[in-house]
Formats: C-alpha cells, structure tokens, sequence
C-alpha cells in the first residue's frame, strides 16, 4: 500500500473517524475518569478515588434497582423467549395469509415505547370501566363465577397502583415488543435444511420431535444471539417504567437505570452515577460471558 492510498483511504473514513473518537471513546474514557470523582456537572470534578464504588455497597437504593432489574430480567427474558420462538415456529407454518399474520405480530414492536406506555396506562387503569385489562378479566371471570352459581365479586387488580402488581404488569408489557425476535428466528428458520425434516418424517419422528431434535439444534445459534439482546435490552429498560410508574409504588419497578438517572439529572452526582454506569456495564459483561459458556453445550454452528 503506498503512502498516498494509505493518505487517501483515512480522509474517506476520516470523518467517522472524528465521530468514533468524539462520540464513543472519549465519553467513555471521560465516564470512567468521573466514576472516580465526586462531578455535580456545575463544578469541576473533585478526585475521591474508588469511594463512589464504596458507597455503591452501601446504597439501599443501589441494591433495591439491581434486584428489580435481576427479577424483571428473568421473567421478560425468560417468557419473551419461549413466547417470540412459539410465534415464529407457528407462522412458518405453511398457511393462508402468512405474510399477513406475519405483520400484525411485527407491527407492534414498531410503536414508539413513550406512546406504547401511554397506551398500556389505559390498558391497566384500574377502574374497570376505563382499564381495558380490568373490564375483560372481570367480564370472563365473573360470567363464569355466575355459570357456577356463586357471586361475581371478582374485581381486577390495580395494576399500576400496587407493589405486588406493578411488577408483574410491566413483564406482562414488555411481551407486547416480540416481534423483533420473531423476525430474526424466522429467518433462522429458513435456513434450516428441508431435507432433515423429510429424513426425519421418512424416520417416523412425529412434529414434536422434529421440533426438539430438528429445529431447536439447528436453531441454536439463533436462540443464542435473541437470549445476548435479550439480556442487554433487560438491563437497561427505562422508558416504559419511568413513564408508567416513576419507580413506585414503593420503589418496586424502580429498575437499574431509572436509579441511575436519578442519581445523574436529579441529585446531580454525576460521578456516582457514572460509577453506577460501570457497574452495570461490567454485570452485563459476565452475564454475556456466562451466557456464552454455557452456550458452548447447547449452540451448535455445524449445519
């Protein structure tokens, strides 16, 4: 390569060059120098040392977020899994207006989270002539409590308005978004070699078992990178609780990030929250690698 290509080729890129330096790798040498300071963003940043990461283990309210994050995580990761896979094997199948059930489980992954959350407000409203939710839990409920002969007394929970509600609600909303996942997995789905499933059948193995012993090996790699987004995506949810619940009640949707932001653009501690931000970064990083360990008995790449 001579020295004029070599000149040539960095003035064409130059310009993400600047980019890549100014937007990612100085913010990110900059958080972690002021994770090591006391930084209120008015005043110059004051060196401390590992003391923010100190009081991090001491902050109830550090322990309290990370522990909803984990619990969310698990649920939404967990249901949205199992459910965006479910919805992918069902529309591969070979039926009328495919293409058209295909588009409406995708559309509503496409509705911005602030007007979704909106949306979900009126879903969960807990007066059952308003929350949508409510009027039909009540309705199906209550009619079969009147087939049985007993009283309708049932009444649908305040979703948003109770400490062992809320939680389950925002999991319950976060499975409206699977049509991200369900794109990807059908895609993984036309890969798969149609000759294993004739060889299959041609062995007797019912749908079932072509399932487990067909599809979910070869679509492996698949479930692999949705479960790496999945874990990423759990960890840094935000908009959704902050617009529904702003943490409450009683802190139990208050998730990692909402903390964070708290701690940032409210009580403006801006080197803790960046201390914070580290953190976080560094529980993704191993649960990324943990994932990827254990993916090392199950993924297969050999097609």
């Amino acid at each position: 390569m001579t020295r004029h290509s070599l000149t040539l080729g960095l003035a064409f890129i130059s310009p993400w060059l600047v980019g890549f330096l100014a937007f990612l790798v100085y913010p990110l040498i900059a958080s972690l120098y002021y994770s090591f300071c006391d930084y209120s963003v008015l005043e110059p940043p004051v060196f401390i040392g590992v003391d923010n990461y100190t009081d991090l283990v001491q902050d109830k309210i550090f322990w309290v977020s990370l522990g909803n994050t984990l619990l969310f995580a698990c649920f939404s990761l967990g249901l949205g899994l199992v459910l965006s896979l479910t919805l992918a094997v069902l529309l591969n199948l070979r039926i009328p207006g495919q293409a058209i059930h295909r588009t409406i489980f995708f559309l509503p992954s496409l509705i911005p989270v602030v007007a979704l959350s909106v949306l979900w407000i009126w879903i969960f409203n807990a007066d059952s002539d308003r929350g949508l939710l409510n009027l039909v839990l009540e309705a199906v409920i209550n009619g079969c409590r009147r087939f049985l002969g007993l009283a309708p007394t049932f009444s649908g929970p305040n979703w948003l308005g109770s400490e062992t509600w809320a939680m389950p609600a925002l999991v319950l909303m976060s499975l409206w978004g699977v049509g991200h996942p369900v794109v990807i997995y059908l895609a993984g789905l036309q890969d798969i070699p149609q000759s294993l499933y004739e060889a299959a059948e041609l062995d007797g193995a019912s749908a079932w078992q072509r399932l487990r012993h067909v599809t979910l090996p070869m679509l492996s790699p698949v479930i692999y990178f949705n479960l790496i987004m999945g874990i990423i995506g759990a960890f840094q949810v935000f908009t959704a609780p902050f617009m529904m619940t702003r943490g409450g009640p009683g802190r139990s949707t208050l998730f990692y990030a909402m903390a964070l932001y708290n701690r940032a653009f409210e009580d403006l501690r801006m080197g803790y929250a960046c201390a914070m931000a580290w953190i976080l970064f560094l529980i993704i990083l191993a649960l990324t690698l943990l994932a990827t360990r254990i993916s090392r008995r199950w993924v297969q790449y050999d097609r």
